[in-house]
């Protein structure tokens, strides 16, 4: 199964990913993580890239769409398809919703040659389930300040990301089927034990229709 979270800046995501990662083996799952951009020697490389705040005004959209998915099918192909094929659980911080949100709806680029560059970078490969860390931009970027891990995406104005946000809410609306959404205003331990909830009970029923199968 093929899980990845989702949400705005400062939303905490990879926090909870370790830990989830961390139930999921307690429940006796084989589980692997990663993230984007990066995931992989080349993919790690071309993150370097992508977050160095010296580009910020340098780097055109759509080469930020290239590089993005230039990790992206890197990932796939190396790291996450052949984890998928060894029956493990994969759980991806951010993948192809996030350049829908970010390119998309952020910088206004059309959605349908987006969802080409996607598909073609992905082979069409999709989550099973995504989870969404709700918070507010204003929170979200506060939080990133904090604790002192900006980078080039958060360096935009907040207009870009009150997009972004609205762009997360519209996809949300056309596939609800594959979405969940969790507070990330809550305590730590609070989202992340949600997250663990809703995550094992999706897993234990897909078990159960796999042995009824």
């Amino acid at each position: 199964m093929f899980i990845t979270l989702e949400g705005p800046e400062g939303s905490g995501k990879t926090s909870v990913i370790l830990k989830l990662a961390e139930r999921l083996r307690q429940e006796g799952f084989e589980v692997l993580t990663t993230r984007e951009p990066g995931g992989t020697d080349i993919g790690d490389e071309v993150r370097a890239v992508i977050m160095d705040l010296k580009h910020k005004d340098r780097m055109s959209t759509r080469s930020e769409i290239l590089l993005f998915q230039a990790s992206r099918a890197q990932l796939v192909e190396e790291v996450i398809h052949p984890a998928l094929n060894e029956g493990k659980v994969v759980l991806c911080d951010r993948y192809a919703d996030s350049t829908l949100a970010y390119q998309g709806y952020g910088h206004e680029i059309d959605l349908h040659v987006l969802r080409q560059i996607i598909e073609f970078a992905t082979g069409g490969l999709q989550p099973d389930l995504t989870l969404f860390l709700d918070i507010s931009v204003e929170e979200g970027l506060q939080r990133r300040g904090d604790d002192g891990g900006w980078n080039r995406m958060d360096d935009y104005e907040q207009a870009f990301h009150q997009r972004v946000y609205k762009g997360y809410m519209e996809l949300i609306r056309e596939e609800p089927q594959r979405w969940e959404i969790v507070l990330a205003t809550q305590s730590p331990d609070q989202v992340a034990a949600q997250v663990e909830h809703i995550v094992v009970n999706f897993l234990k029923k897909h078990k159960r229709k796999i042995a009824k199968s």
